[in-house]
């Protein structure tokens, strides 16, 4: 998954780099980390944690605030607290989403449970074993002053979208097929990711795009904005961002997959509990957060994603929804997005942190 987020871009890299920021036929940079990190509770890492291997996590394309949870887990030393060593990934432009992946490149993908599902769906040996985010984010977004007031006022209406691929279009077909309405019933224009220009200059009547991202900016530019939910809060039909491990990881040794997983708890936790800090350490990571303004949009951007990163339901943090899995795989061979039916889950929660 990609969320577009507009303050990253392919500056020179910061006084911290990634162990592996790839792009398309570069050479890696190589991270150095130095000294011992402070552990959860401001203590040293802990040396006697029993050694749970090595993993490598895709981040797909370049650096941006959505990863923050993974580089608060390497700058604070979870990872290592957990007796698992990390590199941390990002694609290039060019590169396949789940490539690195099913060729043994990378052990875990961040990726939408959609696309997780699309994968498994094509015989990329994937499964999530995380929902990181509670609510799927995408959204549509019309003026304050629309007279789109629900999903269903949308009939008629010219609705933005960067193309007939990705979640915000599997999130336009949501909107549509929960209001009873189809594809014939809008105008749906490919427009990129040029959703502000679009909007703001009343190409269209809405845009699709990111609750934590694109509504912010529009509100961060002076122009106000509603958002209107894709589906019912208690129907939902889509799994947003979920981190996605090689079967053959589930099948072998599987070691690293807990010990992962409890780490980025602490890091979430961490991100919701200190915003503010967790801007600062991103900022050693995205090489363009360097400016008071470029962080203030930054800081935006991960309070409205806060929301999503808490646990639902009383359920352990990561918990993928049995339930909304399921509808998901359905809706999307209804919507024929996915090459044949899904042939078993596309999802487990044998390795969920239940602490």
């Amino acid at each position: 998954m990609n969320l577009h987020l507009t303050t990253p871009g392919r500056a020179a890299l910061g006084p911290r780099v990634l162990r592996s920021l790839v792009a398309a036929g570069a050479v890696a940079a190589v991270a150095v980390l130095a000294g011992c990190s402070p552990s959860s509770d401001g203590n040293a890492a802990n040396a006697t944690a029993e050694p749970a291997g090595a993993a490598t996590i895709g981040l797909t394309y370049t650096p941006n605030i959505q990863f923050v949870p993974f580089y608060v887990a390497e700058a604070k030393g979870f990872f290592e607290d957990e007796g698992v060593d990390v590199e941390l990934r990002h694609h290039g432009e060019g590169e396949d989403l789940f490539g690195a992946l099913a060729n043994g490149t990378e052990d875990f993908v961040y990726a939408g449970g959609d696309e997780i599902t699309q994968a498994r769906a094509a015989d990329i040996p994937v499964t999530s074993v995380a929902t990181l985010y509670n609510t799927y984010p995408a959204t549509l977004i019309v003026p304050e002053d629309s007279d789109i007031k629900t999903a269903a006022d949308a009939r008629g209406k010219t609705i933005g979208t960067p193309g007939p691929y990705g979640q915000t279009y599997f999130a336009l077909l949501s909107l549509l097929q929960s209001n009873g309405l189809t594809a014939d019933d809008v105008k749906i224009e490919h427009i990129g990711y040029t959703q502000q220009a679009a909007l703001t200059t009343g190409a269209v009547d809405g845009v699709m795009g990111y609750v934590n991202n694109d509504a912010v900016q529009f509100e961060k530019a002076g122009f106000p904005v509603r958002t209107i939910e894709i589906a019912p809060a208690d129907a939902p039909t889509l799994v947003g961002p979920s981190l996605g491990v090689a079967d053959s990881i589930i099948e072998g040794d599987d070691a690293t997959i807990t010990p992962v997983l409890e780490a980025l708890a602490l890091a979430t936790q961490y991100v919701i509990d200190n915003p503010d800090e967790s801007i600062d350490i991103a900022a050693e990571y995205i090489p363009t957060l360097y400016t008071d303004e470029a962080k203030s949009d930054a800081l935006a951007t991960l309070e409205a994603t806060i929301p999503f990163l808490s646990a639902q339901d009383g359920q352990p943090l990561f918990t993928n929804d049995a339930e909304v899995w399921a509808t998901m795989a359905t809706f999307m061979s209804e919507q024929d997005l996915l090459e044949k039916p899904l042939e078993g889950d596309a999802f487990t929660n044998a390795y969920v942190p239940q602490g």
